[in-house]
């Protein structure tokens, strides 16, 4: 078989033609030192501050410190199987994580990975952790209110969508209670939740997804978990993976309550890998830019502007104290970046008042914008009570004759602090809030036995619900209180029943 000259070049031509170079550049690095979650590799001259590195395991990494002839990296997963030698090369993509609807009621790790053995999380989109909050112009001032469910704190603390509100106070003294009371809370509220535990044991999340679960309230709620036994780099990216999708829902014109449960343990996080990559330690061995890490993270809170569809994300911080010292480094850093603190105190709850808030050193720097008209009426004295009262009961434990005027204020004071309490779990619907307040404030409980009054309340709301529901709805729908005279009958027609027994 003989093929002619002319037909072997016109092969030749076409193969030319069609050919394809395909060469790919890599940007391959070496690991040069290894350790506690952190790699310094050299060779990768083009890397970008936060980009995603893959080692040769598959590992991923992200690069922290960019310096002349290496960068330092966190290592985002387990490190044991890194070693000297290496290869490690850059992706090209900055630092991300899935966000969308598909991850509403899943609990996932800070990179979006599941963890509740409910198969992967579909999301088709992604978001980098790192992007800039809204301007000035893009926000509009914060006047929606959050209802807490939380008598203590929606009438003397209030907290409004696209607030930053910090929860402080030691251990043990029920910081975790309010976000969830506050989380159970949102049920009718059309407002997403973001729970981020940081540094928290496994079996205390599992407990808080259980409680959330059996409340109704995971179907709303994303729980993002870098528990004690996760490497340093998670427990620091936490809080950012936990905003990155609540802004999703914020920019889509949605409103989103975000906890970071809590910025003490990433501050900690943070520390262990500044100083692990040779930054150089400042104040409590903090670097010098651990203001910045909850700066940059707690300034993407915001109430959007009409223009930009009126989305809000608020922000619940948490900080632990240590016995009570909320002049540390850590609390004044995040407290001169919030827009006000509840401050709960070991000595009230262990005393029983709980939530243990102290009124004292509680503030909102929103108030009245964030609370209805019929809350703000009926609490506008409260804060005034509670305080004088405290003044009084120390006064008064040396034991000396009181005049009239001071025993009312005590009697008003010790109902004051009683009516406040609430128990776990059961946050109260901000219509009956404002009926008890009224009653608190107008008298009618001033000759109600102490120990009657958490009965007396519970009663009262029952007594309303079958007899005065329009007076609730009227509070509910309009935002303002009912007419003043049928509000007192009411009240004054279930003490005369509550009476009789």
């Amino acid at each position: 078989m003989s093929i002619r000259a002319d037909e072997i070049s016109s092969l030749l031509k076409k193969q030319i033609e069609g050919y394809q170079s395909e060469i790919e550049v890599n940007d391959v690095g070496t690991v040069i030192r290894v350790g506690d979650g952190i790699a310094v590799a050299h060779g990768l001259e083009n890397a970008m501050a936060g980009e995603l590195l893959e080692f040769s395991n598959g590992v991923m990494g992200m690069a922290q410190n960019l310096e002349e002839n290496t960068v330092g990296i966190i290592i985002l997963g387990p490190f044991t199987e890194i070693r000297e030698g290496d290869e490690v090369r850059r992706t090209g993509r900055i630092m991300e994580v899935p966000v969308g609807d598909e991850l509403l009621g899943r609990v996932v790790n800070p990179l979006g990975q599941p963890l509740d053995g409910m198969g992967p999380v579909e999301t088709g989109k992604t978001r980098p952790i790192e992007s800039p909050a809204p301007g000035v112009m893009d926000r509009k001032s914060v006047h929606e209110p959050v209802q807490t469910g939380l008598k203590a704190i929606d009438s003397l603390i209030p907290i409004g969508r696209g607030q930053r509100e910090l929860i402080i106070g030691d251990r043990q003294t029920g910081k975790t209670a309010i976000a969830i009371d506050t989380i159970i809370n949102q049920k009718d509220e059309d407002m997403i939740c973001i729970y981020v535990a940081i540094g928290q044991k496994e079996s205390t999340v599992a407990g808080v997804v259980e409680t959330l679960r059996q409340h109704g309230a995971l179907d709303y709620t994303i729980v993002v978990t870098a528990s004690a036994s996760q490497p340093a780099p998670l427990l620091f990216l936490a809080p950012y993976a936990g905003v990155t999708m609540g802004e999703e829902f914020m920019y889509n014109g949605k409103h989103v309550l975000c906890i970071y449960d809590d910025l003490t343990k990433q501050a900690a996080a943070y520390r262990e890998l500044s100083l692990l990559l040779k930054r150089p330690p400042g104040r409590e061995a903090f670097p010098g830019d651990v203001f910045y890490l909850h700066s940059r993270l707690l300034e993407r809170a915001a109430k959007l502007s009409d223009d930009k569809g009126a989305g809000s994300l608020t922000a619940l911080p948490f900080i632990e104290t240590q016995a009570g010292d909320i002049g540390a480094y850590i609390p004044t850093n995040v407290i001169s970046i919030t827009d006000g603190q509840i401050f709960l105190q070991s000595d009230l709850f262990f005393s029983g008042v709980r939530p243990a808030v102290d009124a004292g050193l509680s503030v909102s720097r929103v108030g009245g914008s964030a609370q209805i008209k019929a809350m703000k009426k009926v609490a506008g004295t409260l804060r005034l009570d509670l305080a004088s009262y405290r003044e009084l009961e120390a006064f008064t434990q040396f034991g000396s004759d009181l005049d009239a005027s001071t025993q009312a204020k005590l009697n008003r004071g010790a109902r004051t602090v009683e009516v406040l309490k609430q128990g776990l779990h059961q946050p109260l619907a901000v219509e009956k809030q404002v009926f008890i307040l009224f009653a608190l404030t107008k008298g009618f409980l001033d000759d109600v036995e102490v120990e009657d009054i958490g009965r007396f309340e519970s009663e009262m709301h029952t007594f309303l619900e079958h007899n005065h529901k329009d007076l609730l709805s009227h509070i509910r729908e309009t935002g303002n209180l009912a007419d003043d005279d049928a509000m007192r009958q009411a009240i004054e027609a279930f003490k005369k029943t509550f009476q009789a027994k």
